[in-house]
């Protein structure tokens, strides 16, 4: 039995969705559980957070970059042409939001002092955060 096109669609549709979820999970799920463990692997020695960091870096990323991509393609896929004006401003404050949260976790990244690392590291998770209920409230 082969499949109708709008069944085909709604296949897509599901794993476009998924894949920028699952991203969504490791960006924002990845940034809350290394805080949450920052304390434990502190005790662990003094470069532990580096270490963590750096390994933690090589995984969020990719995710931050498949968001990008899957957020592209689920703007283009929901035909933004046909959409309110309100849900084209929330839209708009997800996407300055969501890059605003990766512009903090670079220089986060890249900080030296560990009042700017903390600074940068809650406006990425905060920013994170506030990036996946807009993106909620978009989804309907």
């Amino acid at each position: 039995m082969a499949l109708q096109q709008s069944e085909l669609a709604s296949a897509v549709s599901a794993v476009r969705v998924s894949i920028h979820v699952l991203a969504a999970t490791v960006w924002v799920g990845g940034q809350l559980t290394v805080a949450g463990l920052l304390k434990t692997v502190r005790s662990l020695g003094p470069d532990a957070s580096k270490k963590i960091a750096k390994a933690f870096g090589k995984i969020e990323w990719p995710a931050f970059f498949i968001l990008v991509v899957t957020g592209i393609w689920n703007v283009i896929a929901d035909n933004p042409s046909a959409a309110t004006s309100s849900w084209r401003y929330v839209m708009a404050a997800e996407v300055a939001i969501a890059l605003l949260a990766g512009l903090a976790a670079f220089l986060h990244q890249r900080s030296q002092s560990k009042k700017l690392l903390a600074i940068f590291g809650a406006i990425s998770g905060i920013f994170s955060i506030i990036a996946v209920v807009l993106g909620v409230l978009l989804a309907g």
